[in-house]
């Protein structure tokens, strides 16, 4: 019998994959990003100590954009994640696109978080 497995279901199984070779230190903590239908997470976590560093997401306040679910919005977080990145001195970082194709917001996320500083 043929059974349908979601989209959500594979990118999980895609993650997992990603994650069991991906770490991330207080050295070069790791960029993990998660995107829903209205809005896109981004946070620094250091996996060594269980800490999130540093985290962004389009419900901010500090964020002023059009639409959360645009790649507008998404290079928006990408800046404001770094920069925040950059106060706390963190400049290299692993990226977990978290099972995402690198495509879209996720990579407009990426490339302004390279941008403003961040080293991936």
């Amino acid at each position: 019998m043929i059974t349908k497995v979601s989209k959500n279901e594979t990118r999980k199984k895609r993650h997992a994959r990603v994650r069991s070779k991906l770490t991330g230190t207080a050295e070069r903590p790791r960029l993990n990003v998660f995107r829903s239908n209205k809005h896109i997470y981004a946070q620094l976590i250091d996996d060594a100590n269980g800490v999130t560093l540093v985290s962004a997401s389009t419900l901010d306040k500090d964020l002023s954009a059009d639409s959360s679910s645009s790649t507008g919005a998404a290079e928006k977080v990408g800046e404001l994640v770094a920069k925040r990145a950059v106060e706390k001195g963190v400049e290299n970082v692993v990226f977990d696109r978290g099972g995402y194709l690198y495509h879209g917001r996720i990579k407009a996320l990426a490339d302004a978080a390279r941008a403003a500083g961040l080293k991936f």
